[in-house]
């Protein structure tokens, strides 16, 4: 069974949100990226934090690495978390997911041996911040970085891949929330109203 790390890409712009850190956002009474680590520490045995602003993030006492493309886009942060992992493989998930499902996650990365990449679909897209992806892939991504062909899916073909369709997600979470990101005011307006009523449905604070 591969040893697969958690990766958390904390590196955009946030331009649409207006800047600030969309990890840091308050969510349920902590910062989003809080709710983040804690689903992923409780199915994965360690994660670290890819971003080039490590004083933002020091609280959370994770190791941080440094994006080593700066310019590459998403591809740059999966590639700087997955050279920096001890193990043989990362899952690599955004840091403005609030939906993160452990299920899910346990099953992905149970299914890490049996290919480079293991990726979810839903609604006709591969879900590449949602991801596991082996050591294996490092070559094929470092040529396309050093070549600034930043699609995530364009090494694809020089790997192994198997692809988890949205039924098998739906299996432990709707599609559609567990990848919900939040790019916009609206976004995060949506996320906390579902946040509150997830928890109200529960009988208990989520936050």
């Amino acid at each position: 069974m591969p040893h697969v790390s958690g990766v958390i890409l904390a590196g955009g712009k946030s331009r649409r949100m207006g800047g600030s850190p969309k990890a840091l956002l308050p969510f349920g009474e902590r910062p989003l990226i809080h709710h983040i680590v804690e689903t992923l520490g409780a199915v994965l045995p360690d994660c670290l934090i890819v971003t080039n602003s490590p004083e933002l993030y020091g609280f959370l006492g994770l190791p941080m690495v440094a994006d080593e493309f700066p310019e590459g886009g998403s591809l740059g942060g999966i590639y700087s978390g997955l050279r920096a992992v001890p193990g043989d493989a990362a899952l690599c998930v955004a840091c403005d997911m609030p939906f993160l499902s452990r299920g899910l996650i346990a099953y992905l990365t149970g299914r890490a041996g049996e290919a480079d990449v293991v990726i979810p679909e839903a609604a006709g897209e591969l879900q590449t911040l949602h991801a596991v992806y082996s050591k294996a892939c490092l070559p094929p991504m470092e040529r396309r970085l050093r070549a600034g062909r930043l699609k995530i899916v364009g090494f694809f073909d020089e790997v192994r891949v198997v692809r988890v369709p949205a039924d098998q997600v739906a299996r432990f979470e709707a599609p559609e929330l567990v990848f919900m990101n939040l790019n916009t005011p609206d976004d995060l307006e949506r996320a906390r109203r579902l946040w509150t009523e997830r928890a109200v449905g529960t009988g208990r604070s989520r936050g």
